[in-house]
């Protein structure tokens, strides 16, 4: 008897011991799978942290450039209205318009379109147009013209 017992009490400790060991083990390997979930929500906050962190660092580069351009727009435009305070009366008009060669350009424009208005009027005085006739054909006169084109009903 004491050999059924010990026997019968090893299978019931063997049976507890497997259900034990299955339900030890899931939680354990439960325990597993939040872990490697926990480092790589780590890894991927750290990451985040990272762009996050570059895209600051470039966004602060992008307004140091933004606040130098528009220290040098500043810069510009006070010596622009400097030099517009500048100007006095007497000296816009001593100023030219136009540039020195851009006055010579359009003088010898004018100058040819001139000569060739003068040219052409020349032509002009010498001889008649091209579509001019020199017998009158009388559509323009105040005389009365048959009409050819009417219906008669009758």
């Amino acid at each position: 008897m004491n050999v059924v017992l010990g026997l019968g009490l090893f299978i019931v400790g063997a049976i507890i011991g497997f259900i034990a060991n299955k339900m030890l083990s899931s939680s354990a390997q439960e325990t597993q799978k939040l872990a490697a979930k926990a480092s790589q929500s780590e890894s991927e906050l750290a990451q985040y942290k990272l762009d996050v962190a570059e895209h600051l660092e470039n966004s602060a580069k992008l307004l140091e450039q933004m606040n130098s351009t528009c220290q040098v727009a500043m810069t510009q435009m006070a010596q622009s209205t400097q030099l517009l305070q500048q100007v006095t009366p007497e000296s816009i008009e001593s100023m030219p318009f136009f540039s020195k060669e851009t006055q010579e350009q359009l003088a010898q424009t004018v100058n040819l379109r001139h000569n060739k208005a003068l040219r052409k009027n020349e032509e002009a005085r010498s001889e008649p147009p091209l579509d001019y006739s020199g017998a009158p054909s009388g559509l323009f006169d105040d005389k009365k013209q048959s009409v050819t084109n009417t219906t008669t009903t009758g």
